[in-house]
Parts: C-alpha cells; structure tokens; sequence
C-alpha cells in the first residue's frame, strides 16, 4: 500500500552513537583476557544509582520491599535482547503482584559504536535512544543507563547480553545467565530465569544456579572509547556522480539489483533536503552490510553539477548518486514513476522487482523508515524471527 506523507516533520534526534563491525555477532559470554568475572553464587547484588528512561536515578535500595529481585543485561542493538522484549515484558507482568521486580541495565558504551554496530537497529544506546525505544516497544519496568562508567557492569561480571540475574529477599544470587533456552520463543523448552524465580518465591534452591551466556557482546568493555577514528576511515572512498535520464530511471525505479532499494530525490536548494541527508547517510551506513542499496538523485539542473558534487563529497555519500541528465524536472520524475509527487524531498523503499515498501514525501520522519528497512531485510538465520520483530 503507498504511504505519503504531506506533512512536513521535525528532525528527530539523531543516532547519537556512531558505525563497529560485527556488532550482531553471537558470542559466548566465557570470561577472556581482560574479562571481569561473574558474580558468585550467594553474593551480594552490587549496589547501584544509574539513570532511567523515565528521567529518575534508580538504586538497588528503591527495590528493598519485592520478594525477588531480577536485573536483566540488555541492549538496544543486539538482536537476541530485541527478541527477549516481548518475553521481559511478559515476565515482568506475570510477576509483578508476586513481589517480584524487574530492573534492566543498558551495558553498552554509545561512544564506543560505529554505526556497523547498528545494523539490526533503528536506534543507538545512549540514555536518549534508550528512551525512544522503550517508548516504541512500550517497556513499562525500569530500563536503565550504565554505559558511561560501565562499573555496575564489571561488578556484576557481564560481558554479553542478555544476562539476568536473580536475588532472594536478602538479595543473594540465587540465579544468573540466559533468560530460557533458544531465541524462538515458540521452541523453548527450559525457561530458566522464570524457573529460579519459581524456587526463590518457595522458598527452594534455583533447580540450576548458573547457565551459560549467548548473546552480544557488550560495547566499549574492552575500553574502545572513541569509534569516530574507525569510522573516518570507514567512509573514505570516492564519491560517484552520473548524469539520469529517462530510461536510466524507469531502470532504477524497476529495482533490478535483487536487493532492498532506497532512492531518496534532493535537491541542493531544498532546506529539508540538506536537513535530512546526514540521516539518510547514517541509514544507509547502519544497513548496507545487510544489503541495503542506496540511490541518491539530485533534481538539479545539469548546470549545478558542480554544487551537487560540493554537497556530496561533504556527507562522504560513497553510494551511487545521480543528477538529472536535463532540464525537464517533471518529465524525467514521470519516468521514474508517472504517480510520482512534484515535490522534493521525496523517499522511496523498494523491495527487489520494484514492489514499494515504504515511501514518504517530505521530511522524513527518519525511525519510521528505520523500521520499515528493518521490516524488510532478509531474514538472519542466527536470530530467527528478528524481521518479524519489526514487522509487528
């Protein structure tokens, strides 16, 4: 179904947290070089005072009179956390009127993220993008910041999220590492965390006190804290530009590539063009590992080539991009797509074979199109049902 947008929108805040490589990768959270240690069983939960997404501090004091008490590692950026959310929520719910209270910790350093990091995310992990995504995904129990100091992390010993930890009335470890056995939901067999909560309320020993950890790991542990060098080198590159016309259009609008397609039209003389360009390219970086093509097309005269070219090489648009070939704006938009609007900015998605899956006029309103992309990208067989994530 085609989605215009008439309404011009604000900017949204953007990703604040910038491009690693393999951010996606599962990795087994066993202690290396370097690595603090899990904690014990029977310890003490580490006290804390971090921030929430709901503008308070939060301590481990506040959570004196719940029965239990689960603190869960997770993120915004790894997909197996995503794929835990609607399993938290649930946990959280089902338990709340049992004295037990769920509290999860962002890990992840924003700094320490190249926009790679991103790639099965519409958002960063810094306190303000940690707030947009528990708005959108309606996390309701505390969802708290620890990726500046990272110090409730290392007390805590995780390395790789999710991670819960589950402590008694006296706040004792009684369980801590996965959440259940397997990503899908529909195949889990052994729902640990829920299991040693179980025990705790009755008053029993966990059944299992410890399980092993798959997931992310954690950003900015191993001390990166700056990822703006390796993503200076990342964007080095040429910058193309080719002359479009009518039948190199109607070709691109065909989407041949096999690929997901985003086409933006621009112009060097439009204020919301020039505003939403840094967030196209930063789009267009967090996804082209996963196979997102990206076609820029400047509705400029052939004349104002030399400013179209200025204007690229400032946003280092490595991508293919395109100027008009002639004058006749409305002739050589009518070959791309006779229902094309007039008006620029103008963005596109189109699915292999040219079929439309997201398109807006104006300004973009840049997580919807995030979500859409994300919607869209072929399914990882390592993280089964992340596409649906997004889809729903």
């Amino acid at each position: 179904m085609l989605i215009f947008r008439f309404l011009m929108r604000s900017q949204l805040a953007r990703v604040s947290s910038l491009l690693v490589v393999a951010a996606a990768a599962v990795v087994v959270a066993a202690c290396g070089d370097g690595d603090p240690p899990r904690l014990a069983q029977g310890a003490a939960a580490p006290d804390f005072s971090l921030p929430g997404v709901d503008g308070k501090v939060h301590s481990l004091g506040e959570y004196a009179g719940s029965r239990v008490l689960a603190v869960v590692f997770t993120g915004n950026s790894c997909p197996a956390s995503q794929l835990y959310e609607a399993r938290l929520r649930k946990l959280a719910a089902d338990y709340r009127d049992r004295g037990v209270t769920l509290v999860a910790v962002n890990p992840n350093r924003p700094a320490a993220l190249q926009l790679h990091d991103l790639s099965f995310s519409d958002v960063g992990e810094s306190l303000d993008d940690m707030k947009t995504r528990a708005a959108h995904r309606q996390i309701s129990y505390p969802y708290l910041s620890d990726g500046e100091a990272q110090a409730v992390t290392r007390a805590f010993g995780v390395v790789s999220t999710p991670h819960i930890f589950v402590f008694d009335r006296d706040r004792k470890l009684q369980y801590e590492g996965r959440i259940d056995d397997n990503l899908r939901e529909d195949a889990v067999q052994s729902p640990d965390a829920r299991n040693g909560i179980d025990a705790v309320l009755a008053g029993k020993p966990a059944p299992v006190t410890r399980t092993r950890v798959s997931g992310c790991r954690v950003k900015g542990l191993d001390g990166a804290a700056n990822a703006s060098q390796a993503q200076a080198e990342a964007d080095k590159g040429d910058v193309p530009l080719t002359m479009a016309g009518a039948e190199d259009l109607k070709k691109l609008r065909q989407n041949g590539t096999g690929k997901l397609l985003l086409v933006n039209f621009w112009a060097t003389w439009c204020a919301p063009c020039a505003r939403e360009f840094p967030d196209l390219e930063a789009t267009y970086r967090m996804y082209r590992s996963r196979t997102l093509e990206f076609v820029s097309v400047s509705v400029n005269d052939p004349e104002e080539r030399a400013a179209v070219v200025k204007f690229l090489q400032e946003h280092r648009a490595t991508h293919d991009n395109r100027l008009f070939a002639t004058s006749d704006v409305y002739g050589l938009q009518a070959a791309f797509d006779p229902d094309m609007p007039a008006p620029v900015p103008y963005t596109v998605l189109l699915g292999p074979g040219g079929e439309v899956r997201y398109q807006e006029l104006g300004e973009l309103d840049t997580m919807k199109l995030r979500r859409a992309i994300l919607a869209n990208l072929p399914e990882d067989p390592q993280f089964p049902g992340h596409r649906a994530y997004w889809t729903h």
